[in-house]
């Protein structure tokens, strides 16, 4: 398994990394629920594997939880990131998801977060959005450094994308970002480049399930500029789709993790072995990214 330093965390986290939102069980919101018993045998198959990098959030349903349950007896084989600005309301066939800039909201986010996971510390606590005006104005940035001194986080983060990303990345105070990219979808591309050069790590979302024919999310819209591209005939017999597209995500330099939310132990299987052969020849990566910059 890979490893990357996460920026000045110093954290050395594997380039593949688990994203728990498909997790959230029943009465949250689309389609795909997974059973207790195949939530334990997947995050215990995910450290088996030798993942060390799982992400989570108070509003994910019951995910947190699930981590406690399952994993907590394994807290020292992994780093754990989890997310803060979390408004919820649980409703009797779905979940109500807002974010919320206020001290109060933060302060149960991680007092509930500490009790579902089961542990002491939160290695890394994350804005789950929010601006960088709206985050100082409301102390909230204060207030997590509290916390960090206090011990009960260890780094502060943000998980953001355009137009709020720039203006964080300007404040010079996060420990990590986490951003949205793909060869699909490659908007923040530069902004990844900028944040990984202010010295803070990086983690991606959506670097596979944001695009391609053969993901188990579908999104009609990537999928336009695969086709529109012609990735298809880059694909060789002995590269997939999803491979592709994985491995592009984990060519970019500033990458350190990228978190990957599959509950289907089969597609774990695939993009281990896809990570494991690590980035794309830089032949092709440019290739792949010349004809995807056509299409815009």
């Amino acid at each position: 398994m890979i490893k990357k330093t996460l920026g000045r965390t110093g954290l050395k986290v594997t380039q593949l990394g688990y994203g728990s939102m498909g997790l959230r069980g029943p009465r949250t919101w689309g389609v795909r629920v997974v059973e207790e018993a195949d939530a334990d045998k997947f995050l215990n198959a995910v450290l088996d594997a030798g993942i060390n990098f799982i992400d989570t959030a108070p509003d994910y349903g019951i995910s947190e939880e699930r981590i406690g349950r399952y994993i907590s007896s394994r807290r020292d084989e992994f780093y754990l990131a989890t997310k803060c600005g979390c408004s919820y309301t649980q409703h009797e066939d779905h979940i109500e998801i807002d974010h919320v800039w206020e001290k109060d909201v933060v302060a149960r986010n991680i007092e509930t977060s500490l009790k579902r996971l089961q542990c002491d510390s939160i290695d890394l606590l994350q804005f789950h959005g929010g601006d960088a005006v709206t985050l100082q104005k409301s102390g909230l940035i204060d207030l997590l450094l509290q916390y960090r001194d206090q011990g009960v986080i260890k780094f502060i983060g943000s998980s953001s994308k355009l137009p709020s990303l720039p203006d964080l990345i300007d404040l010079a105070v996060f420990d990590t970002f986490q951003i949205p990219y793909s060869c699909l979808s490659p908007e923040h591309n530069e902004l990844i480049t900028r944040a990984g050069e202010s010295g803070a790590g990086i983690i991606i979302r959506g670097g596979i399930a944001h695009g391609g024919p053969d993901a188990e999310i579908q999104r009609p819209a990537l999928n336009d500029v695969w086709t529109a591209a012609g990735l298809d005939e880059l694909v060789s017999d002995e590269m997939s789709r999803a491979e592709l597209i994985l491995r592009y995500t984990l060519t970019h330099p500033h990458c350190d993790t990228t978190i990957v939310g599959t509950c289907n132990h089969e597609h774990l299987a695939e993009n281990l072995a896809a990570a494991a052969k690590g980035p794309l020849p830089a032949s092709l990566f440019e290739e792949i990214k010349q004809r995807v910059a056509c299409q815009n």
